[in-house]
């Protein structure tokens, strides 16, 4: 049978619309066999969906998407075959749902001052006991009318340089990367085009991340085109790291992004996935 992998989402842990119940669903119907769930600093949906997982028979991986600092800019590292009980992970983990509602209650502040209030309530109460993201923010300015998307709740309030944006320190980038590994999984920088920077930059991000032991790349993502995929790929080669694969789905209202929807990795990378094989054999 050939695999159709997508390791890289989002539930209603963090910042993704569907349940994990659902989202296994979902990723079963769109012919995934292999799936990563990926919340943003948080294993909390894991149990759920590998419940999910062993009723549609879908392969599913314990993953995190941890949020890091490195030379004062932020970065995705995703875990992939993490161990959720590993204790230092956990504990990472809960010092970032701090970081996160500190971050939120400045968000909010900052919302209050251009006379949009109640914004910290609204997002507390849709978040419930997950991580509070931007995204339940964009939600927020969405349901009062302020934009008409969460395209739009970014472009004129929450993202950098703009009234909202709220600058936020998180675990240095070798730190989040060593969480990932002495957990037993492999870390994954996420999505490195969205990033937007120069070719020197990324080549100083890689080699810091390579040296932290980190060991793949998002090569393929939901809404990547030929081009990007070309560049990732170099990437990848130029640094010895393997790729990976993940549509970074949050919610079925988006179009242009969907589980499993993703183009094939190129020949010429070696897959994520062969370092799962390898585990396993060594175990």
């Amino acid at each position: 049978m050939i695999e159709k992998y997508d390791l890289h989402c989002h539930s209603t842990a963090s910042d993704g619309v569907l349940s994990p119940t659902t989202l296994v669903q979902r990723a079963h119907e769109q012919g995934v066999t292999v799936l990563a769930l990926t919340d943003h600093d948080t294993t909390a949906g894991y149990e759920e969906a590998e419940i999910a997982a062993s009723k549609a028979n879908i392969t599913l991986l314990a993953g995190i998407e941890l949020s890091a600092s490195w030379q004062g800019k932020t970065f995705h590292i995703v875990g992939l075959g993490i161990n959720p009980d590993y204790a230092p992970l956990h504990d990472a983990t809960r010092h970032l749902q701090v970081i996160r509602l500190e971050r939120a209650e400045q968000i909010a502040a900052k919302l209050e001052k251009k006379r949009i209030p109640g914004a910290l309530d609204a997002v507390m109460k849709s978040a419930g006991d997950s991580m509070i993201t931007r995204t339940h923010f964009a939600d927020f300015l969405v349901s009062q009318n302020h934009v008409s998307s969460q395209q739009e709740a970014f472009d004129r309030y929450l993202a950098k340089g703009k009234p909202a944006y709220v600058a936020t320190v998180w675990a240095e980038l070798d730190l989040a990367v060593n969480w990932i590994t002495q957990s037993g999984g492999i870390a994954v920088l996420a999505h490195p085009l969205r990033y937007k920077l120069t070719a020197n930059w990324m080549k100083r991000v890689l080699t810091a991340f390579t040296q932290a032991g980190g060991q793949g790349i998002e090569v393929v993502t939901g809404r990547c085109n030929a081009d990007e995929i070309k560049l990732a790929a170099k990437y990848a080669n130029d640094f010895e790291l393997t790729g990976s694969v993940g549509s970074d789905f949050h919610s079925p209202a988006n179009p242009w992004v969907e589980l499993g929807r993703l183009a094939p990795l190129p020949a010429n990378i070696k897959p994520v996935w062969e370092l799962f094989g390898q585990k396993a054999l060594s175990i």
